[in-house]
């Protein structure tokens, strides 16, 4: 069995990205990195060139600035690093995605099981979002809650953007990929770094939706969906991470979009029917 892992990145430093955390959280059980740089204005390339694994393959690219429908961007450079892809499997991990070390030979095996199964096409994580802090996570059906990020490196496949796979069967119409879930899980921390980092990155990619960026405010959420982190974080993120202490709290005066309300609402009828109402990109078999 061949793993590639595949990323790309625009930034990463300047961004706040943990994107050297992340590339090393998951090398060893890879046989191939493919990582498509984007160029940047800091040294992110110099950064991962600084890490010297034979395993590591980068390619840098020139984005589109004239693609602004959607995101559409993100998608074609997560696609021109998977399109370089040899391996059997195709590990996609995004900048500020991290996982723990505890888990990777449940990973591995995961993928050697279900590697000749023609029914599985993708493996599945659950996901912590952390917020504000890295002692606090988001827990709602309005934040993905699980995704495929492993995916059969044999298929027809494309990103729409840069979350989800579709399988094109045909040429008209994709398809989610049929999933297995690893019983693993994915540590995000985009939300966990700074507000001007966020702020930043939010300057200079928002333009690629072709909307104006909207200032974040961390303060300004749901305080109900904020869970309290009592696990361990992955070692290669602890020199990243803040001392934080205690559950982020937001502004006691916040109100609710109409959309938060929706989904405290579906959190309701969660509880009640026994259900994860979260939007999924696979289909679980």
């Amino acid at each position: 069995m061949k793993v590639s892992a595949f990323t790309f990145i625009k930034n990463g430093q300047i961004l706040g990205y943990p994107f050297l955390q992340s590339i090393q959280s998951i090398l060893t059980i890879v046989d191939e990195f493919i990582i498509n740089i984007g160029e940047s204005e800091d040294d992110t390339l110099m950064m991962i060139q600084s890490l010297a694994s034979p395993k590591i393959r980068i390619i840098e690219s020139h984005w589109n600035d004239s693609m602004q429908d959607r995101g559409y961007v993100y998608g074609q450079q997560k696609m021109i690093a998977q399109f370089n892809c040899t391996g059997d499997w195709a590990f996609y991990i995004e900048g500020d995605e991290v996982y723990h070390e505890r888990e990777l030979e449940q990973i591995k095996k995961s993928m050697e099981i279900h590697l000749n199964d023609s029914n599985v096409e993708a493996l599945v994580f659950d996901f912590y979002h952390f917020y504000g802090n890295s002692n606090s996570y988001l827990d709602s059906p309005g934040w993905y809650r699980s995704e495929a990020r492993i995916i059969k490196n044999s298929l027809r496949t494309y990103a729409p953007d840069g979350l989800f796979w579709l399988v094109l069967d045909s040429n008209k119409k994709g398809r989610y990929p049929r999933a297995k879930h690893t019983g693993a899980s994915c540590y995000h921390y985009g939300w966990a770094r700074s507000e001007d980092q966020m702020n930043l990155k939010v300057s200079k990619v928002q333009k690629y939706w072709d909307t104006k960026p909207v200032k974040i405010d961390y303060s300004q959420m749901d305080q109900s969906i904020i869970k309290e982190f009592k696990g361990s974080h992955p070692k290669v993120m602890r020199e990243w991470l803040k001392n934080d202490k205690g559950l982020y709290k937001v502004d006691a005066s916040y109100k609710l979009t109409k959309k938060q309300k929706k989904h405290r609402m579906m959190i309701k009828l969660e509880k009640y029917l026994h259900l994860d109402l979260s939007k999924k990109h696979y289909k679980l078999v």
